[in-house]
C-alpha cells in the first residue's frame, strides 16, 4: 500500500507491506523493517532494530496524531481516490466535452442546445448492443453545444454534447 503522508508538515511517500507481525515500511524509498502489534484501540507496540516504542494513535481534525515517547507529530495521510476525485472535479471546470463511450445510435435526446442542467442529469440516451444507456452530465452549466441528432450512429470517443 503506497500513501502520501504529511508529517507535521513535510510530504513523505510512504509504502507498507506486511507480513504476519513484521511491517516493512519505506519512506521515501529507505526501508525499516519493524514488528507491530495493536495492543488496544490505537496504541501500538513497536520493535524496531532491538528497542520497544509505545505508539498511540488518534484522529485529529482531517488527520491523526502520533505520539511515541515525548514525541508528538501530526500526521495527514492522502487517500490517492479522494486526490483522483478533487482532481477530476478541477477538471470540470470550463467547458467540457462529453464523449460516446462506445459506438451507438442517438435513441432520444434529454435535453436541448442553450438549457440548464444538473450534474448527473441525463443528456441522451445511446443504444449500444441493444442496451440503452443514459449518458450523463458531469457537472452542472448550460447545454452549449449538442452535436448529435436521434437517430445519428455515433463511434467510441465522438463528441456529444458540450457542457459549459
Amino acid at each position: 500500500m503506497k500513501r502520501e503522508v504529511h508529517l507535521d508538515g513535510k510530504k513523505r511517500v510512504v509504502e507498507i507491506d506486511r507480513l504476519d507481525g513484521t511491517w516493512t515500511f519505506r519512506i521515501d524509498g529507505k526501508a525499516v523493517e519493524a514488528e507491530v502489534a495493536e495492543i488496544s484501540s490505537g496504541v501500538y507496540s513497536i520493535l524496531l532494530g532491538g528497542r520497544s516504542f509505545e505508539a498511540r494513535v488518534a484522529p485529529q481534525g482531517g488527520g491523526l496524531t502520533v505520539e511515541v515517547g515525548s514525541s508528538r507529530m501530526i500526521a495527514e495521510v492522502i487517500d490517492p481516490r479522494r486526490r483522483r476525485r478533487e482532481r477530476s472535479e478541477a477538471e470540470r471546470e470550463g467547458a467540457q466535452e462529453i464523449t460516446a463511450p462506445m459506438p451507438g445510435k442517438v435513441v432520444r435526446l434529454l435535453t436541448e442546445q442553450g438549457k440548464s442542467i444538473e450534474a448527473g442529469q441525463g443528456i441522451l440516451v445511446l443504444e449500444a448492443m441493444k442496451m440503452q444507456n443514459e449518458v450523463r452530465s458531469p457537472k452542472a452549466g448550460v447545454v452549449e453545444r449538442l452535436r448529435v441528432k436521434e437517430g445519428q450512429a455515433v463511434n467510441a470517443g465522438d463528441v456529444l454534447a458540450v457542457i459549459a
